[in-house]
């Protein structure tokens, strides 16, 4: 794990590094070059409606983001701030923190594996091993729950176990009411992988999730047992990034079918019940991605924005614009694609033709996390952890 976390962070410095025109490696195949800030002439206006803010990550790899529970938006920090927002007016609900702190000292609580919410309660996982359960009503903290890893997927629930992935390659399931651990599995990891998981879903009385060697994995929700095992990725390349073979999207499941996307890999849509595969094309990212009507909408790993059919994977459209922008995952807001950028520029980009329609500077302190669509707002949370409802 030291040397995958090792190599995680030098991926980071290289694409910082890129956008300066520098290398990493010193060679001048390596340098990468970032797309400039494209010239939009907007068609429409957006406004504020809100804005309010945690504790932020601007200095670190974090994919903190926002979540929603019917009319209300959850979202955390790195520090150990968790808080719920009224989507309506940008008001706190209430305002948690989960961080160790006392008399004499205080510690981070290193939150990073994203947030969850369910009936009951809302979750996150933090880089020192620990999730925490708290009270969706009242933020109160119910359980906290020493898990095999640092986590940096978000915690997914269902049929009253909270599925945990950690960064070692185990997968647990803990009791959503106790925090106590119902069954455990581990998955293999490579030596060097990238930094960030994929998330699991919850389908059909399975588990469904990416890993770190190109792979698709099924597992039964009750008892941890693998389903099936299906490679969309495949090693290849002379260099260590181009070898990098990462599952980090989250799968998405629609009429028996679960699509799939690796890094330096495949899109892929595959069988919910074996695992074959139906159709495969040549698309790598480490985005989640949209599946709308007939389309699918993603952002591949140089940043180019796509839709390619739902049935066989062929292209619609794509945008070249925004290339190594370090865009976020994408989200579908009244016909729009909309996406951030490290610099926190959002855009507005047509789903039926790829053509901008609108731009927006944000903040300068930019995207790493999806905006959300909540009560028809558009909600988004910048690095530094101000939170944004904007309306069209």
């Amino acid at each position: 794990m030291r040397i995958k976390h090792l190599f995680s962070g030098l991926v980071m410095i290289s694409m910082v590094s890129l956008v300066s025109g520098c290398s990493l490696f010193g060679g001048e195949e390596d340098v990468i070059e970032v797309a400039p800030v494209p010239q939009i002439t907007n068609q429409f206006q957006v406004k504020e409606v809100w804005r309010n803010s945690s504790s932020g990550s601007a200095g670190v790899y974090s994919l903190l983001g926002p979540v929603q529970f019917e009319n209300n938006v959850y979202v955390a920090g790195r520090n150990g701030q968790v808080k719920a927002i009224d989507a309506a007016t940008g008001k706190a609900l209430w305002t948690a923190d989960v961080s160790e702190s006392s008399f004499f000292r205080s510690q981070s609580a290193l939150l990073s594996g994203g947030v969850s919410v369910d009936n009951q309660h809302v979750y996150v996982g933090s880089e020192r091993a620990m999730v925490y359960a708290l009270d969706r009503q009242t933020g109160k903290v119910v359980w906290q729950q020493k898990v095999k890893g640092e986590v940096l997927a978000r915690p997914i629930s269902g049929e009253n176990m909270l599925v945990v992935r950690s960064a070692n390659g185990y997968l647990q399931a803990l009791n959503v009411e106790s925090g106590e651990q119902i069954w455990e599995t581990k998955l293999d990891i490579p030596t060097l992988s990238l930094r960030g998981q994929s998330t699991p879903i919850i389908a059909f009385g399975a588990i469904l999730l990416g890993d770190d060697n190109g792979r698709v994995n099924a597992y039964f929700l009750k008892d941890g047992q693998l389903i099936w095992q299906q490679r969309i990725a495949q090693p290849s390349g002379s260099t260590e990034i181009a070898k990098l073979n990462d599952v980090d999207s989250t799968p998405f499941v629609l009429n028996g079918v679960v699509y799939a996307l690796g890094y330096n890999g495949s899109m892929a849509a595959l069988d919910l019940r074996s695992g074959q595969t139906i159709w495969r094309r040549n698309i790598g990212s480490t985005h989640s991605f949209i599946v709308d009507s007939n389309r699918i909408l993603l952002v591949d790993q140089t940043d180019n924005v796509q839709a390619i059919t739902l049935d066989g994977g062929s292209s619609i459209w794509k945008q070249s614009e925004l290339l190594n922008r370090q865009l976020t995952d994408p989200v579908l807001y009244n016909g729009y694609i909309v996406v951030g950028d490290f610099e926190g520029y959002l855009y507005w980009i047509d789903a039926s033709t790829g053509e901008f329609a609108y731009q927006q500077n944000v903040s300068s302190s930019g995207f790493m996390s999806a905006p959300i669509v909540v009560d028809n707002k558009l909600i988004v949370q910048v690095r530094n952890g101000d939170v944004y409802a904007f309306e069209r």
